[in-house]
């Protein structure tokens, strides 16, 4: 064995071991960044700007554009000590950020920019605050009655905004990151939006759900990895978990299937756990495996079902909404996958030793990440 093919051996040991302990370090409770959602409507002379927003992220000055989780930014303590105030403490600090954020977000109705002002406020009182804190906050200002078009400036660092025209018929639907503004909005309605359009729009969503922001999700497609390096067992495995998210993605977010997050996420992170173990135990693929996997794939469907409810749909454009999403889910699991073999697949995936020396390690560490993850999501 040269020495170069040693070092690349260990590496890859070392990479997948590594990778994951640094993951057991993260708290599954992860302040994950929540995109600010807005609902805009001109009406008779009155512009309304009703946000759904994570005001203690904003008042601790995080770069949203960039963070994915507040645990891993410099304002990390202010953050946590923001959430743990009572709301009218936190009204006071809104206060003094307010003059700011009305000068970052630019209203522009038909070629004027139109000044905002808070017009309500709902903060929820402390909960957990392992959870982020979504209040309620409205924009308003005066316009025109006869205005005809209009569009809104989202500020650099600010994050992403789920932008939702509320009135006409055909109303705008956007995506919208920070730095960026919104296309023209006509007041009475644009041309209903393609299929195509809406389709391309939610693929970026359901990836970036899986990569980087779905940890659970990435462990339970790597268990699904680490089983076998034949690719039939792991067709026979992802296209069982794909049918069945599917399945309960389309009726999660038609409201016809609902399961509260305490339910669904303690049998995602036992989900995870089975994988792994059986990984473990078991290189030949038993009947019930993929039956298993399908019956998780449900479950998992309904978080991914959880996170589109938080975008919205555009009215009209469900389908496409739908199939765009679920497809940058898709696209997202196929990269961990595909990730996970130029590691160690590629190259050590053919070895005698493969599973002894990395895939039973990896599926180890999986399940012990799983198992503390479903720990905390019952007793913690």
């Amino acid at each position: 064995m040269s020495t170069f093919y040693f070092l690349r051996m260990m590496l890859a040991q070392w990479l997948t071991v590594s990778s994951f302990l640094a993951i057991t370090l993260t708290p599954v409770h992860a302040h994950e960044v929540s995109p600010t959602v807005a609902d805009l409507a001109l009406e008779k002379g009155q512009v309304r700007l009703d946000l759904r927003i994570a005001l203690e992220s904003f008042l601790a000055g995080i770069d949203l554009d960039a963070a994915e989780d507040t645990n891993d930014v410099p304002q990390a303590a202010d953050y946590d000590s923001l959430r743990a105030l009572a709301p009218d403490a936190l009204e006071n600090r809104l206060t003094e950020f307010a003059p700011q954020m009305l000068n970052d977000i630019v209203l522009n109705v038909d070629g004027a920019v139109i000044p905002l002002q808070i017009s309500a406020l709902d903060i929820p009182e402390v909960g957990d605050v392992e959870l982020p804190r979504l209040s309620e906050l409205t924009l308003s200002a005066d316009a025109a009655t006869d205005a005809k078009e209009m569009k809104l400036a989202w500020p650099d660092g600010y994050g992403t905004l789920i932008l939702r025209q509320i009135g006409p018929e055909n109303p705008y639907t956007g995506y919208i990151s920070g730095g960026q503004t919104s296309p023209e909005m006509s007041v009475t309605g644009g041309e209903a939006r393609g299929f195509f359009s809406v389709f391309a729009e939610y693929i970026p969503v359901g990836f970036d759900h899986i990569l980087p922001k779905g940890l659970d999700h990435i462990l339970f497609v790597l268990g699904l990895f680490f089983f076998s390096t034949a690719l039939r067992p792991l067709l026979v495995q992802v296209t069982s978990f794909t049918l069945a998210h599917t399945v309960t993605l389309a009726l999660g977010a038609l409201g016809i299937v609902t399961v509260p997050g305490s339910i669904v996420e303690p049998i995602i992170a036992a989900s995870i756990v089975y994988v792994a173990i059986e990984n473990v135990f078991s290189n030949k693929m038993h009947a019930w495996r993929p039956v298993i996997i399908f019956v998780f794939g449900l479950l998992h469907g309904l978080g991914f079902a959880s996170v589109l409810g938080e975008f919205g749909l555009p009215a009209g454009q469900f389908v496409a909404a739908l199939i765009g999403f679920n497809i940058g889910v898709e696209l997202g699991q196929l990269t961990v996958i595909a990730l996970a073999f130029l590691a160690v697949g590629y190259w050590f995936g053919g070895k005698d030793w493969y599973r002894t020396r990395i895939a039973i390690p990896a599926s180890l560490v999986i399940a012990a990440v799983g198992a503390y993850w479903f720990v905390e999501r019952v007793f913690l």
